[in-house]
């Protein structure tokens, strides 16, 4: 049956429209896009470059991009505030995007004005994007961190231990329980480079933690930026591109709303949606942070996003509260969509 189909195939059936739209684009432009090592490449250097790479400080990191959004949009948006030297995409196996994009401009002034035009550009209804700096080489992340360590003592620490650190953010460590991770951005390449060795060397004991310290990766780095945005308050907020309304008086209405998802996939003959949750952080005062997607075989593109639900301390019904609130956010957008012109 429909609901069993393995991910990789509902994808590739969801995402043929953007796909077929790319190719049609790059036939039509002779625009070579080239994929290595997950990501999809145009330029660098780009048709007709004489001369040098350009210099520091050209390059803007694009973020929280649909993820069948795709260089047929994404080139000549860019290109329309100043020349690209370099489009890259993050991909995934699948063919959809990892949901960030580097631009390089031939010069600095084309990144800041990629900058001030499109970050928080509505990209498509509701879908808001990252642009800013691309500081990836500047910033270390440091995980397992105790959790009892505080900013203050961190930031005193680092600045005696090394040179150069312009910020200090921590946040709950993604990959381990009990533990947090520090997010350390420096004032260069260079500083950031020695700073990595001193603390790898571990001249550092931080009470004994085994801590682990990488260049930011950029899938963390969007991963956190989600997170920052904070839970909803307990009133019921308009939904921001990646926030979905908490639904009123869970569970006996979860079911109906699941159902009625349901009855109005089958009545459309759209298969039945597959649904994808995953507890991504849990806050102090009860709030917890899922990641979901909802397949829908016949619907062209997957659902995919945040939403915040309450813990109400029954344990099993929290991935089910998840499923609702996201049913409802899916059920209002099938809504829209599926309204018979006459």
């Amino acid at each position: 049956s429909h609901n069993h189909l393995p991910p990789q195939r509902w994808t590739n059936s969801i995402n043929q429209a953007s796909k077929t739209s790319l190719l049609t684009w790059e036939k039509k432009t002779g625009i070579e896009l080239v994929q290595i090592n997950g990501q999809r490449r145009y330029g660098g250097p780009p048709p007709g470059w004489v001369g040098d790479p350009p210099p520091a400080g050209t390059e803007v990191y694009i973020g929280k991009l649909p993820q069948d959004l795709y260089e047929d949009v994404l080139i000549p948006l860019f290109q329309s505030v100043g020349k690209l030297y370099e489009f890259r995409l993050m991909m995934t196996f699948s063919g959809l995007n990892r949901g960030f994009a580097y631009a390089r401009y031939s010069s600095q002034r084309g990144a800041r004005d990629a900058i001030a035009t499109f970050n928080n550009y509505q990209v498509r209804q509701g879908c808001a994007i990252v642009v800013c700096r691309s500081t990836q080489k500047r910033e270390l992340s440091v995980d397992g961190l105790v959790t009892s360590v505080s900013q203050q003592e961190l930031e005193a620490m680092l600045q005696r231990a090394t040179q150069g650190v312009l910020n200090v953010t921590l946040y709950a460590s993604p990959h381990q329980r009990q533990a947090k991770l520090a997010v350390l951005k420096y004032s260069s390449h260079q500083a950031a480079a020695l700073a990595k060795k001193t603390l790898m060397e571990g001249n550092l004991r931080l009470r004994g933690s085994e801590i682990k310290v990488e260049w930011l990766h950029a899938d963390l780095k969007q991963k956190l930026q989600l997170w920052e945005e904070k839970p909803p308050s307990s009133q019921v907020q308009e939904d921001k591109s990646l926030a979905v309304r908490k639904p009123l008086a869970l569970p006996p209405v979860a079911q109906n709303v699941l159902e009625h998802l349901n009855t109005l996939c089958r009545r459309q003959h759209l298969g039945t949606p597959l649904f994808l949750t995953k507890c991504m952080q849990v806050t102090p005062n009860g709030w917890l942070l899922f990641w979901y997607q909802v397949a829908i075989p016949g619907y062209p593109v997957p659902f995919s996003g945040f939403t915040w639900v309450r813990r109400d301390g029954q344990g099993q019904s929290r991935h089910e509260e998840a499923k609702a609130a996201v049913a409802l956010h899916v059920l209002r957008v099938l809504g829209e969509s599926l309204v018979s012109p006459h």
